[in-house]
């Protein structure tokens, strides 16, 4: 067993709230991958920090750690900070997520992501010259409006619900032109169900969606829960394999600011 890929998948677990993981992007796409644009009804919560607690197993070995989320959002600019630690290695994963707020709702300026014992990456969104840039490797995209990080696009989701959360019923599903490391990807997202989940809050009613991998890629589903009594905020994540592997990411407390 290797124990030093544990901190990796740990890592993927955290970028869904701060982050949605490298696991979601399975496979690099090619720069004329389908890029959806849509300009939506938005609503972004209050600025607040959030604690999870993660439980996960791989490859026979279950791994305890936690994350810490910082959202801050006003006068027309918004910031997204996270930390993640793992019981056996300690600081496993550091990345934020700046910008503006336009027109489609959150605007990313940068993406920055530090991985455990790994150099730090940047993604560039500049709007002058409208590319989607990164600082591993050469590719570039378009850059039209609405785009996301892996660690934005969470957030733009449930700002959309909190402006539209009729619309938010089991089968509807939800698109995102959304950036990495060095890539970028169409991200859909599909309403399930609603369900209870035990957070540290106490339990909650959430709109449990999931985001499937592609019919053609070897990668996760990440199902994630979003809270409407509590601004929509993502109360759970877990990152299934198909070997029976899971990342399982739970709210154990927020502090509104």
């Amino acid at each position: 067993m290797r124990t030093t890929a544990l901190p990796h998948r740990l890592a993927a677990a955290a970028l869904l709230l701060a982050a949605l993981a490298p696991a979601l992007a399975a496979a690099a796409p090619a720069a004329t991958a389908e890029h959806p644009v849509h300009k939506r009804a938005f609503n972004l919560p209050p600025s607040v920090d959030l604690n999870y607690t993660i439980r996960a197993r791989q490859h026979g070995l279950t791994i305890n750690g936690d994350a810490q989320v910082h959202w801050q959002a006003g006068e027309g600019r918004y910031s997204i900070a996270t930390e993640s630690r793992a019981s056996l290695f300690g600081k496993i994963l550091e990345n934020r997520s700046e910008g503006a707020i336009d027109d489609y709702g959150i605007a990313p300026a940068t993406f920055y992501e530090k991985r455990f014992r790994k150099d730090g990456n940047t993604t560039s969104f500049k709007r002058d010259t409208k590319t989607i840039s990164f600082s591993e490797g050469d590719e570039s995209y378009p850059l039209k409006g609405g785009e996301q990080d892996r660690t934005s696009a969470p957030w733009q989701l449930l700002a959309i619900a909190r402006a539209a959360p009729d619309k938010f019923k089991p089968g509807s599903e939800w698109s995102f032109f959304v950036a990495g490391r060095r890539d970028a990807e169409a991200w859909t997202f599909k309403v399930l169900k609603n369900e209870s989940v035990q957070t540290g809050q106490g339990e909650v009613n959430a709109v449990h969606l999931v985001k499937a991998p592609p019919p053609d890629a070897q990668g996760q589903q990440v199902d994630l829960w979003l809270a409407p009594s509590l601004d929509w905020l993502p109360v759970r994540i877990r990152f299934n394999d198909a070997d029976g592997d899971y990342v399982d990411q739970v709210l154990d407390k927020l502090t509104k600011k």
